[in-house]
């Protein structure tokens, strides 16, 4: 029973511990250095399952384009306005800032409330296609237990309504 009790004690102490670390930042990870759009694309998914594309299929070979593969927020009307309203969205989403806004693309980093893992997220007006394609990855660990496809997710839902 003794040791049980350590364990119990040892795994409190390593939970605060974690959570001490997520606070003071320690658990966001390094902003990714290549970002962007070149030839019409966003960066490929992450080869582990912790990310989304909408332009996955344009890597068939990748070994997450399965899992990574989103539709792209469509839109209607001005497209400067669509990326005005996307910016407005992301300024009023929790935890997410907006680090690099140019005409036409945007990158914003969002993080988790409790260990502030931080995922990185783009978006690129596509105007021929009438879309905005999007890119989410998290920065650390080989999988999101899909919070990157929430996030877009609940982020096309307000932006469609």
């Amino acid at each position: 029973m003794k040791i049980i009790g350590y364990l119990l004690v040892f795994l409190m102490a390593l939970a605060i511990a974690l959570v001490i670390a997520g606070q003071l930042g320690a658990l966001s990870g390094a902003a990714p250095q290549k970002l962007g759009v070149t030839d019409g694309k966003l960066r490929p998914p992450s080869r582990t399952p912790n990310s989304v594309s909408s332009q996955a299929d344009l890597y068939p070979d990748h070994p997450q384009k399965d899992y990574a593969g989103i539709a792209p927020l469509r839109y209607t009307g001005d497209a400067s306005a669509a990326m005005e309203k996307l910016a407005n969205l992301l300024d009023k989403s929790e935890r997410t800032v907006i680090v690099t806004r140019e005409p036409g693309y945007i990158y914003a980093q969002s993080s988790t409330a409790l260990f502030k893992f931080t995922d990185d997220m783009e978006f690129w007006l596509d105007q021929p296609n009438k879309v905005i394609q999007v890119r989410s990855a998290s920065r650390l660990g080989r999988k999101d237990f899909g919070v990157n496809r929430a996030r877009m997710e609940a982020l096309r839902t307000r932006f469609s309504g």
